[in-house]
Formats: structure tokens, C-alpha cells, sequence
């Protein structure tokens, strides 16, 4: 079984790293481009509310990456919780 400090650890590595993330994606977004290229922006994003995943996006590439990402995501939640109790 997992112990309560690696979860612990484990949480407070994902926000520094979304919070990390955002600081990245901020500096690349103001990085000079003043001019349109046309670049398309997609979008998805997946809410888990217990073990029912809903899915959303805007192009069928993110809606496809956003149920791989939600599978990968109900594996590792089946592994930590589930796989080592007696």
C-alpha cells in the first residue's frame, strides 16, 4: 500500500508543476508575436466526477487526447487506491 506521505508528496508535485506550467505557457505567449499567423487554438479537458469521466473539447484530435489522458488517469487511480489492500 501506498504510503500518506508519497501521496502527500505526489499532490504537492502536480500543483508546482501546473503552476509551473502556466508561468511557462504565459512567457511564450507574450514572447513578441504581434501578428496573426492564423494559428487554430483547440481546446479539451476532461472532469472526473468518481469513475465517471466527461470530456470536452473543440476538435476531435483534443476530444481523442483528452479520453486517452482520462483512461491513463482511472488506470493510475485503480492502482494507487485499489491494488494493495487485503
Amino acid at each position: 500500500m501506498i504510503k500518506g506521505e508519497t501521496i502527500i508528496f505526489m499532490g504537492i508535485a502536480a500543483v508546482i508543476l501546473g503552476i509551473l506550467l502556466i508561468f511557462i505557457g504565459a512567457a511564450f505567449l507574450s514572447s513578441g508575436k504581434t501578428e496573426d499567423d492564423g494559428d487554430k487554438v483547440s481546446t479539451g479537458g476532461v472532469i472526473l466526477i468518481g469513475p465517471i469521466p466527461i470530456v470536452f473539447g473543440n476538435d476531435k484530435n483534443m476530444v481523442s487526447i483528452a479520453v486517452l489522458g482520462a483512461i491513463i488517469i482511472m488506470v493510475l487511480a485503480y492502482i494507487l487506491f485499489y491494488r494493495g489492500s487485503p
